[in-house]
C-alpha cells in the first residue's frame, strides 16, 4: 500500500553549470536583485558591463577623482564629514584589494 505523501518533489532540476543565472537563482545561492521590470536586461549587464561590485567600484573611482578637483571650503560639515567617510570607505577597499593575491 502506498503512502498517502511523498518527501520527493514532483519536479527535480539541477543545473549542469552552477554559476548561471537561473530566475533569481545564482549557482547555488540566491541572489535578490530586486524587481525590475527588464530582469533579461540586469542580466545582460552583469554579464557584459561587470558586476553590482564593479560597477560601484567604478563610480567611486570616478567620485575620487570630482572630490580631488572641487572646491571643499563652500561645502557644510556634514557633507565634509559625508565625503571623508566614502574616502575611507573607498581607501578601505583599495587596501584590500593590495592584500589579495593577483588573479
Amino acid at each position: 500500500m502506498a503512502a498517502p505523501f511523498s518527501f520527493a518533489p514532483e519536479n527535480l532540476y539541477q543545473p549542469i553549470n552552477p554559476w548561471e543565472f537561473f530566475g533569481s537563482q545564482f549557482g547555488f545561492f540566491n541572489v535578490i536583485i530586486g524587481d525590475t521590470p527588464r530582469p533579461d536586461l540586469e542580466k545582460t549587464i552583469l554579464k557584459d558591463v561587470g558586476s553590482y561590485g564593479r560597477q560601484i567600484g567604478r563610480i567611486g573611482e570616478a567620485l575620487q577623482v570630482i572630490m580631488r578637483h572641487m572646491d571643499h571650503s563652500k561645502l557644510t560639515e556634514p557633507e565634509r564629514r559625508a565625503l571623508v567617510m566614502l574616502e575611507a570607505q573607498l581607501l578601505e577597499i583599495e587596501n584590500i584589494k593590495s592584500r589579495a593575491s593577483p588573479r
